[in-house]
């Protein structure tokens, strides 16, 4: 009796784990996907930002292509430059974030990641991604001040150049 009781217990003990649920069904599964889509979505705009910035160079330094020896220039061409390098980086370690993302994404639904692994991963690259969004946010600001300061200095020797010519 004690042996069929046992055999019983076994039996159930095996039903109940092998009828889990799919992970992948999971409303705490399904935060993790539209989080990853809100996260692809971001990265998206974060290339179009840097290639809008890139832009914003390649006509920096076309423009100042004809000034002649305008040392302030440079130091701001050299300054945009430094930014756009920093930018490339943060896109570079967003596009891994959102890749890991994605594997830890995948882990979870095949079962391969327990739920409470999963939630501890998740928040640590959420976090990840909302500094990266801070730093590129801050990229940004000194991306417009790095264009203005620019904007203002092409206008006063368009003002230099003119009153030149009057003086001629």
């Amino acid at each position: 009796m004690k042996r069929l009781l046992n055999l019983v217990l076994f039996a159930m003990i095996i039903t109940l784990s092998s009828c889990k649920k799919n992970p992948a069904e999971s409303p705490e599964h399904k935060a993790l996907l539209a989080e990853h889509e809100v996260m692809m979505n971001t990265h998206e705009e974060l290339e179009k930002k840097h290639a809008a910035m890139s832009d914003d160079h390649s006509t920096m330094i076309a423009t100042h292509k004809d000034l002649e020896n305008d040392s302030i220039h440079v130091v701001n061409e050299k300054t945009h430059a430094a930014i756009l390098t920093s930018h490339n980086s943060l896109i570079e370690k967003h596009k891994s974030l959102v890749e890991e993302h994605k594997v830890l994404e995948e882990k979870h639904a095949t079962g391969k990641v327990s739920l409470e692994e999963m939630t501890k991963d998740h928040e640590r690259l959420k976090k990840e991604h909302l500094e990266m969004i801070e730093e590129h946010k801050k990229m940004l600001k000194d991306h417009e001040t790095v264009k203005a300061e620019d904007s203002k200095m092409l206008e006063e020797h368009k003002k230099e150049t003119a009153e030149g010519s009057k003086k001629s």
